[in-house]
């Protein structure tokens, strides 16, 4: 069973080991981190906790039973009630419906525990998976735009109906 856990700092060895492992799957559809991330891992992950601890963020793992991370399911620049949702999976867990779930989790979470009416979320025109996610935990298409100089698409999610 996967469960879905907000960040703390006990997570950071199996967070960098998915990090890790799927970098090369990662940097296929999505500009790598480069090495200084994984090099000052360690205060990324202490900085990110302060953040999410001033509200900033909401950052979630999605972990297996034996802890081992299979998926991040973040909400980044709260503001004004909104924030933006980005997600990544595992190679070895993609295709089998996790990051649906883990997104419409925190879709859950973003209304009744932090408090927000909306999201917003981006992918690439090519990138079809993250598309259909998207669309399954209830986003629309809300223009076009230019991400990391490819063809991209807004979305957004009102969550007020979250719930019903």
């Amino acid at each position: 069973m996967t469960a879905l856990e907000r960040l703390r700092p006990d997570h950071a060895p199996a967070l960098l080991s998915f990090e890790r492992e799927n970098r090369a799957y990662f940097a296929a559809s999505v500009p790598d981190r480069g090495d200084d991330y994984f090099a000052g891992f360690d205060a990324r992950h202490a900085e990110l906790l302060a953040e999410q601890a001033a509200g900033m963020h909401h950052f979630h793992i999605l972990a297996d039973g034996d802890g081992a991370v299979l998926g991040r399911v973040n909400l980044v620049d709260v503001a004004g009630g909104s924030a933006e949702l980005g997600y990544r999976i595992a190679e070895r867990a993609a295709g089998r419906g996790l990051a649906t779930s883990g997104v419409r989790r925190v879709c859950e979470l973003a209304f009744t525990e932090y408090g927000l009416t909306s999201l917003r979320a981006r992918t690439t025109v090519d990138n079809e998976g993250s598309r259909a996610v998207l669309a399954r935990a209830g986003f629309v298409e809300a223009g076009a735009m230019t991400l990391v100089g490819k063809p991209g698409l807004r979305f957004t999610r009102d969550l007020t109906d979250v719930g019903r």
